[in-house]
């Protein structure tokens, strides 16, 4: 599925229900494992059982997960959707609002994991560490320019997409890595070309 035809996330009380972070953290947990039951989730989470099982029927409720095939007495989830966009309709102010706290607790988690890594650095393969990167940039773009970049950050890793559903295609040594992207705009500042540059040629 190409990123133009994934499901796009509009509405506010679906939104609001990726807002939460264990819930954000169960989504994560079943990218990664395939599949899981709430203890398991509660396991790698560090929250209880009781907690994941609902915040898991929470996630079942607004369609992102959904019951695995029954393995005896164990109840495992996976997920619905494997890939979606989360948006906004920017004609609909609660829509922009659940957007808005969806990304800021999306961004708090995925600066959260950079400064792990960073705190565990040393004790990391040389390989790995010379292979990940933090990097900034600032440079000047039109609206549409901007737009193009944020297309081509967004599919920077979907050759990597069906590796998260399918174990098998995984190759010997590879690990979960984690790209954080964003994409800002700076407020608008005053144009110098056309300004005073100063009193040139005045006396004293």
């Amino acid at each position: 599925m190409s990123r133009h035809e994934e499901p796009r996330i509009t509405d506010p009380q679906r939104l609001r229900a990726l807002a939460h972070p264990l819930r954000a953290e169960l989504l994560d947990v079943l990218r990664i494992e395939g599949q899981a039951t709430a203890t398991r989730c509660a396991e790698l989470t560090g929250e209880s059982v009781a907690s994941c099982s609902f915040h898991l029927r929470m996630l079942a409720k607004y369609g992102y997960i959904e019951p695995a095939e029954q393995q005896g007495r164990e109840k495992p989830w996976r997920l619905a959707i494997h890939s979606f966009t989360a948006t906004a309709d920017f004609e609909d102010q609660a829509s922009i609002y659940a957007l808005r706290e969806v990304a800021t607790l999306a961004i708090d988690q995925a600066a959260q994991r950079v400064r792990e890594w960073l705190a565990r650095g040393p004790e990391e393969p040389l390989e790995w560490i010379q292979a990940s990167t933090i990097s900034t940039s600032v440079f000047w773009a039109t609206a549409e320019e901007l737009a193009e970049v944020s297309q081509a950050l967004s599919e920077l890793t979907d050759r990597f997409k069906a590796r998260n559903a399918d174990p098998s295609l995984r190759p010997a040594g590879a690990r979960v890595a984690r790209l954080l992207g964003a994409i800002t705009v700076d407020p608008e500042r005053p144009d110098s070309s056309h300004g005073d540059h100063g009193d040139q040629g005045a006396s004293s």
